[in-house]
């Protein structure tokens, strides 16, 4: 027999990729999502996982449950639901990449608010790969995400896109250049933002043109990540959206890459009609219209 809560667990170390990330996303211990993992090896017959100790990878016969378990996954939801729609308030969950900036999403709320609109609001923030889970497994109804490739050949549209540049102190000799060369950062110490969608980018990109720079501080913070730079500990590159009072923003030379913003809808949702709703086109009316 297979249990609900077996699949879950399978689907957070796919989502997550190890088992203590997933144990985190469920909220159980490493050993009870082991267990629990192990049961539903026995179960089907198969080992799911190849496990070693730098990665964790589907065999062939988990890589045959995988849409098997969303599509379960997802039926539950629904069911739960259906169940719970005789409410007279509704619930839509939001999902927030937590590289968005947090006046965008307060913009949203103030606004939404201002409307009246009686959806019930329930905001999840996380990063790319974990709210993509969330979405497979109906924990969510909607993403706000920085969209790849599958996302605009499966139906989404960018609201807005947008570049990245260097964060710095407003005092800071470089911060009324029009733009900054990488090898004139070579003596400053720097932000580590650990949650940027572009870190590995950004790491290489320094590197391959010999700064390698002192790191004063790592955050998953962005808003500390500003209050760092601002303090004059160190300088970062995050995306053009972020606009604080203290901080100046100037393009990084030939750091040229850039992201479009926009919604992913869980499976389970007819994407056109949610779109419709007062709650989601207030979300788009606030990402469109932050300044950048």
């Amino acid at each position: 027999m297979i249990d609900r809560y077996h699949l879950r667990y399978f689907l957070a170390v796919v989502d997550t990729g190890n088992f203590s990330r997933a144990a985190a996303a469920c909220n159980v211990s490493q050993p009870t999502l082991s267990v629990g993992i192990a049961k539903l090896e026995k179960a089907l017959g198969h080992p799911l996982f190849n496990r070693t100790n730098r990665r964790v990878a589907l065999t062939q016969a988990g890589a045959r449950l995988l849409d098997h378990a969303r599509t379960i996954e997802s039926g539950f939801a629904a069911a739960e639901r259906a169940v719970a729609g005789a409410a007279a308030t509704r619930t839509v969950r939001i999902g927030v990449l937590s590289t968005i900036p947090r006046t965008t999403i307060e913009a949203f709320l103030v606004d939404r608010r201002s409307r009246g609109n009686g959806d019930r609001i329930e905001i999840v923030e996380g990063q790319d790969r974990d709210l993509r889970g969330r979405l497979a497994r109906g924990r969510i109804d909607v993403a706000l995400l920085a969209l790849r490739d599958a996302d605009v050949s499966a139906g989404a549209s960018a609201i807005v896109s947008e570049g990245y540049s260097l964060a710095l102190p407003i005092a800071h000799p470089l911060a009324g250049r029009a733009i900054v060369a990488a090898e004139e950062l070579a003596n400053d110490a720097m932000i580590v933002r650990r949650h940027c969608e572009l870190l590995s980018q950004t790491s290489r990109f320094f590197t391959a043109r010999g700064v390698r720079p002192f790191f004063a501080a790592r955050t998953t913070s962005d808003d500390k990540a500003l209050a760092h730079v601002r303090a004059g500990l160190g300088i970062t590159v995050m995306p053009d959206r972020f606009r604080e009072s203290g901080v100046a923003r100037v393009p990084l030379d030939a750091f040229d890459f850039v992201r479009a913003l926009g919604l992913v809808f869980a499976p389970h949702h007819d994407a056109a009609a949610m779109a419709r709703s007062p709650t989601i086109a207030a979300l788009v009316a606030a990402v469109a219209a932050t300044e950048t």
